[in-house]
């Protein structure tokens, strides 16, 4: 399958997984509205499909999130097979991506550099 329409595929899981999140449809209490799906890598195959997920809060990570996630993974699923026009929908995995939250612990850093240097 060709590169591109993987990473077609790919944006398109993530833009309906996180309009999921935001409309509030996933009814676990561990997905709040402060997870982000950062990106997501389908296998050559379309067996699998890696979701990478962040948490904009910098003191609670993404890992109850992604527990509520995988958790409600066949809801998910359901979701995207009514959504989507491929014969096989992916099996969902997901991942903690600190990218994010470790951007802003790098700005914190550096603006305590900056505020020292100041003084």
């Amino acid at each position: 399958m060709s590169e591109y329409r993987l990473e077609r595929i790919g944006r398109l899981i993530q833009e309906l997984i996180g309009s999921l999140i935001v409309e509030g449809r996933i009814k676990d209490p561990r997905v709040d509205s402060f997870i982000s799906i950062t990106r997501v890598k389908v296998s050559r195959d379309l067996s699998f499909a890696d979701v990478y997920v962040s948490d904009y809060r910098t003191t609670k990570g993404p890992r109850q999130g992604i527990a509520g996630l995988q958790s409600a993974a066949g809801f998910i699923q359901a979701q995207l097979n009514a959504g989507m026009r491929i014969r096989q929908i992916p099996r969902l995995r997901f991942h903690e991506d600190p990218g994010i939250r470790e951007g802003f612990e790098m700005i914190k850093k550096i603006e305590g550099l900056v505020h020292n240097d100041g003084s």
